[in-house]
């Protein structure tokens, strides 16, 4: 099958319009207006490719191709198109417009088995505090309610933005997929890491991605008058929170060599005056690793870790576990598949593991599921700096649609 490189890059490049600017990278948040014109862009792509386009009742996208054979089960291919504050212009759209051109590619073909196009929503964490929102609701994983536990003062819960945005979040327990109806998932996406840029591999294949267990750490002391208040009466919510940011990276450090990585991301202060001692404090904790048992040894010494720092300064200290996912092994006989495509187009490759999350760690529970990687140039992503080169990328969505290409003559 053939791909369009002209047609990738420039709808690649056109999807930078969706809330991008000249210096402050792209900030698509799930469900905003920039989020909800990028997918009606991509939508439009997909009708006039003659796609059957459906959204469901939380917004998920399907855009599918009849197959030569209706009885067969589907194979599937997408991932997501919000982004993070500033972040960059290829974290899920890549792997949107990879699989929008396996479809071109198809049409053109034919393939036994139906295809069908996922746009996932709310994949990343920034809006709700909760990742994987769409993916996870079609693994029949979480409700409207829960997604919507985290929600910040003064902003709306997932349940209120879905109802802004026309959908139904009433209905979700419909939106579950049945893994009757589909053979396999394939999700192309950056690497987000330097692994594939130091080798010099062009091509990732994905075996097993890291889970997030994300805690919301809330710290609570005095708040009292800066001036008046000597040291040794005080109990500054703030200092205990940062005694456990360092304790929290030292967890980090000392599994480093386990897959373990820790990362307080945001801290909320209050009431955050710079003549008042902070009376509360709020620490939101990201933890990811490959090995279950090492993450469960990592989350223990968090908790001890709060238990003394709460002890010695006299404060009061709570955690409310947010998310806790189990790393997932992915399908190593689609993995072959898509090693054997790499070695015969002698694309050089690795078979490797995802630190970061991805929908695709949610439809493995569903159907057999893999992902491809492309190198990020100096592993940079999250950033309005993140960039993979047309050369990588257009690798990526060959090796995508070869890879759909031999699933479809051999599952």
């Amino acid at each position: 099958m053939k791909i369009k490189q002209a047609r990738v890059l420039e709808i690649l490049e056109h999807l930078k319009s969706f809330g991008g600017s000249v210096d402050k990278g792209i900030t698509r948040l799930a469900y905003s207006a920039e989020d909800l014109a990028a997918q009606k862009y991509i939508m439009e792509k997909m009708q006039e490719l003659g796609m059957e386009v459906r959204r469901d009742y939380v917004g998920n996208i399907f855009a599918r191709l009849p197959g030569k054979n209706p009885t067969l089960p589907t194979i599937a291919s997408g991932s997501h198109l919000d982004t993070v504050k500033q972040g960059g212009a290829y974290d899920g759209a890549l792997g949107v417009v990879a699989a929008l051109e396996a479809a071109y590619a198809i049409k053109e073909q034919g393939l036994e088995h139906s295809y069908e196009v996922i746009i996932f929503m709310a994949e990343e964490s920034t809006r709700f505090g909760f990742a994987t929102i769409g993916s996870k609701l079609l693994a029949g994983v979480g409700t409207p309610e829960t997604f919507s536990s985290a929600t910040k003062k003064d902003e709306l819960s997932y349940i209120e933005v879905l109802k802004q945005a026309g959908f139904e979040p009433e209905k979700y327990e419909q939106v579950k997929l049945d893994a009757s109806k589909y053979a396999a998932f394939v999700e192309l996406h950056i690497e987000q890491g330097r692994v594939l840029a130091d080798s010099g591999e062009a091509i990732g294949v994905v075996e097993n991605i890291a889970a997030p267990t994300r805690m919301k750490i809330t710290v609570e002391g005095v708040a009292d008058h800066s001036g008046a208040t000597p040291m040794n009466f005080r109990k500054d919510a703030l200092v205990s929170g940062a005694k456990l940011i360092l304790a929290i990276e030292e967890v980090g450090k000392a599994h480093s060599e386990q897959g373990i990585v820790t990362t307080v991301g945001v801290v909320d202060i209050e009431p955050s005056s710079i003549n008042v001692i902070p009376g509360k404090v709020v620490l939101w904790l990201d933890l990811r690793g490959v090995d279950y048992e090492v993450i469960l040894e990592a989350i223990e010494e968090i908790h001890e870790a709060v238990r003394c720092v709460g002890e010695a300064d006299e404060v009061k200290i709570t955690i409310d576990v947010l998310t806790s996912d189990r790393p997932v092994r992915l399908s190593k006989n689609l993995a072959d598949i898509t090693a054997g495509v790499c070695q015969q187009k002698n694309i050089k490759y690795r078979r490797m593991n995802s630190g970061a999350g991805h929908d695709a760690m949610h439809m493995a529970a569903i159907m057999p599921t893999t992902m491809i990687f492309v190198p990020s140039i100096e592993g940079i992503s999250h950033n309005p700096a993140e960039m993979t080169s047309e050369a990588d990328i257009i690798a990526g969505v060959e090796v995508l649609v070869e890879t759909i290409l031999t699933m479809d003559k051999e599952i």
